[in-house]
């Protein structure tokens, strides 16, 4: 008999900003984003807690963060220090386990089933881990346990920040059938308006659709939603899991059409796909844009430069080229994404990441 494994997530709070605050004092308890400036067509890489109280959120343009919150301030982010916290971050993981799949600077997973000290509660070593944390960068961060990935991410979310929060298999099916629809890791907002309108509300409502009709509406990942709603997830921690792309994309409540607001959107996704690339320090040389459409046909368009892509002024010109040969002509897009792959060169923060794009 295989005994349930011990997952811990752990995510720092508010990563970027909050190094932003903790190094320079005159901007703690204010509204900050670390991001472009609104008149540079900027885009928010993170946000404080207090900018999140006006619904400003990572990905959004700068103008219309500003327009939130006009006191807010913009700061420009500086990769090579929080790649220097994540690296420090991942020491202290290290001290607990070899098993650690890190997601991105501020983000990790970690298989504590069999710990290097022995402990036989994987609730004692995310407290040593929090407060580990704290006491050697002054910075908290938010775990989540349980006995898979999913269930471990989660609990993460659920006691921001500075929390931390268990999921016993016991508890694990009355949590899942009582978690709204929008809350699950990997439905998006696109992803949930449809859920919502099929009658799915939360997890006892998805779980009570069959296989078939879920892959019927929402293809291959529908595989993925039977399982998460019956709290089952067989993903390992993958501490060796090698990098292809690295990417982003935005879904649209509203369809777009105008030609305009669909170049505009465009500019803002490459902006956060340089800051990506940024933050993992890589280069590719491979462009790949993704287009769905209002009635969900989905189509892909891509080039390959002779040498690696730098600077989101270029990746946004490609794009929008391959944007140009793609008959828009009487059709609305839901989502619209830019990946890069074809990799040169990726280092490694807390480790090494895929790119993974929301499930829609």
């Amino acid at each position: 008999m295989n005994l349930p494994r011990k997952i811990i997530h752990v995510d720092m709070d508010s990563f970027y900003a909050s190094v932003e605050q903790r190094d320079y004092p005159c901007y703690r308890g204010k509204a900050l984003v670390v991001g472009g400036e609104p008149h540079q067509r900027g885009v928010v890489v993170a946000a404080s807690y207090e900018a999140r109280k006006f619904g400003i959120h990572s990905a959004m343009p700068s103008r219309i963060a500003y327009q939130k919150c006009p006191s807010l301030i913009f700061v420009p982010p500086r990769f090579e220090v929080y790649r220097a916290i994540s690296a420090q971050i991942n020491v202290i993981f290290k001290r607990y386990t070899d098993i650690v799949e890190p997601v991105a600077f501020d983000e990790a997973y970690l298989d504590v089933t069999q710990n290097k000290l022995g402990l036989p509660y994987a609730i004692t070593i995310a407290k040593l881990i929090k407060t580990a944390i704290l006491t050697e960068t002054n910075l908290t961060a938010t775990a989540g346990v349980s006995f898979n990935k999913f269930l471990a991410k989660m609990a993460s979310g659920i006691n921001k920040p500075n929390g931390l929060t268990v999921i016993l298999p016991e508890h694990a099916q009355d949590f899942v059938e009582a978690l709204p629809i929008e809350k699950f890791h990997g439905i998006g907002e696109v992803t949930a308006t449809k859920m919502h309108n099929l009658g799915i509300r939360n997890g006892l409502d998805l779980k009570q659709q069959s296989v078939a009709d879920l892959v019927q509406h929402f293809g291959k990942v529908g595989h993925f939603y039977y399982k998460i709603a019956r709290a089952e997830d067989e993903r390992i921690v993958e501490p060796n899991r090698i990098r292809k792309s690295i990417g982003a994309e935005t879904s649209f409540i509203e369809n777009l059409s105008e030609p305009e607001l669909i170049i505009h959107e465009l500019e803002a996704i490459a902006q956060t796909l340089q800051h990506r690339l940024e933050s993992h320090q890589a280069l590719g040389r491979t462009i790949t844009l993704k287009v769905k459409f209002g009635d969900y046909q989905q189509i892909t368009r891509c080039k390959t430069m002779l040498t690696s892509i730098r600077g989101a002024n270029l990746i946004f010109v490609v794009a929008k080229e391959l944007l140009a040969v793609i008959d828009l002509e009487n059709r609305s897009i839901r989502l619209l994404g830019i990946s890069i792959s074809n990799l040169d060169r990726v280092a490694e923060p807390m480790g090494i990441q895929l790119n993974l794009f929301e499930y829609s």
